[in-house]
């Protein structure tokens, strides 16, 4: 084997073909080597060459190029407290009436009742039928009834959430997604107007969202949603009439969104992100025709284009069902049944069926209220 030591190499390779070395390359120093490096937009045009390898400045992650797409270097790092933790966010209590400003969490993996996290920083009639993503270590909490503000927690820790910026509009019922280093948030209504505007944060920074594209209509209660690493689902809504439609984006690109297929069941209000990497599900929400909450449970393959199929169904119908995910469960939080619950059921993503009980919320009996995971399929 040849060992080439250097010092200092300069004026090598500026004319763009980069510096090629024959054989191996033999790093003997203890110390390490820096990567090429940029954010999520820079890496554009860039990794003609299978095997390459780049820092992403956004997601902080170490990437690689297989040839077709840019892909995640995965690292291990060891679980929280057992498992992916979910968190519920915000919601609607009749008694007394108002928006709640209740942060609590669970364990995925396990069953058990909500945990105290810390509390929303606005509150009043504002912080319900609001929205969420994250990443593996941020949840973002956006819109809300009458509101623009965006708000951020650390999963891994508890405490109050802190202000993050704006979004666009003031919007109610925006649907959310989430890759490993943005959040896009979809449609609402700021009445009488509803929206098709669809814009993004990076989630590990703070600051306004900025423009993304738009959705194929204008609605409110896109919530029923979805992603993988690299598509995001919106399904359902309300324009003022209930849909059916399924639209798609590609998260780490800018554009407008496009049909995916239909829901087998017409609904709004359902459950937010659920989803592994390949399959998404849409539960709950309010339909147009009788009985007018609905328990069915659907399912898309996020990958492919099509309509959703009946995957089971929850341990009661309600609406404003507040969703979150591992690779393995999907769970849903409250509701309303139109009486509101604090029940919480889980189900095994992998398999098709009914959800069993997993436990109660920490506060009061809600609705509208929004949940994120640091486990969902889009990480």
């Amino acid at each position: 084997m040849t060992v080439l030591r250097v010092n200092t190499i300069a004026g090598i390779g500026s004319d763009g073909a980069g510096t090629v070395i024959g054989g191996s390359f033999n790093f003997t120093s203890q110390n390490y080597v820096i990567l090429p490096k940029g954010t999520t937009d820079n890496r554009v045009g860039l990794g003609s060459t299978p095997g390459a390898l780049r820092y992403n400045t956004d997601s902080s992650k170490v990437e690689l190029y297989d040839g077709s797409q840019w892909a995640e270097v995965q690292s291990s790092r060891p679980d929280l407290n057992g498992g992916a933790r979910g968190v519920f966010a915000g919601g609607y209590a009749p008694s007394p009436i108002s928006g709640q400003n209740v942060i609590e969490y669970i364990t995925i993996s396990s069953t058990g009742n909500g945990v105290d996290f810390g509390d929303i920083t606005t509150t009043g009639t504002g912080r319900y039928h609001n929205s969420s993503g994250s990443d593996k270590t941020r949840g973002v909490i956006a819109g809300g009834q009458t509101i623009n503000n965006i708000e951020y927690i650390t999963i891994s820790s508890t405490g109050n959430a802190q202000d993050f910026g704006d979004l666009q509009n003031p919007t109610r019922n925006p649907g959310a997604v989430s890759s490993s280093t943005r959040t896009i948030f979809a449609g609402g209504q700021n009445a009488p107007t509803f929206f098709n505007i669809i814009d993004y944060i990076t989630t590990q920074s703070t600051g306004n969202s900025v423009s993304f594209g738009t959705l194929t209509q204008a609605r409110m209660s896109v919530v029923n949603t979805a992603n993988s690493s690299t598509r995001g689902v919106f399904a359902g809504g309300y324009t003022p009439t209930y849909q059916n439609t399924i639209d798609y984006v590609t998260m780490s690109t800018l554009g407008n969104a496009t049909d995916f297929g239909d829901l087998t069941t017409i609904r709004i209000y359902g459950s937010g992100i659920v989803s592994n990497p390949t399959r998404g599900l849409f539960a709950g929400g309010f339909s147009p025709v009788s009985p007018s909450t609905i328990n069915s449970i659907e399912i898309i393959t996020i990958a492919t284009l099509g309509n959703s199929i009946k995957f089971g169904d929850l341990s009661q119908s309600r609406a404003g069902v507040m969703g979150c995910s591992s690779s393995t469960r999907g769970v849903f939080g409250g509701g309303t049944t139109p009486t509101y619950v604090n029940t919480i059921d889980y189900v095994s993503i992998a398999t098709q069926g009914n959800a069993a009980d997993f436990g109660d919320l920490y506060g009061s009996v809600k609705a509208f209220g929004t949940g994120l995971s640091n486990g969902h399929g889009g990480l």
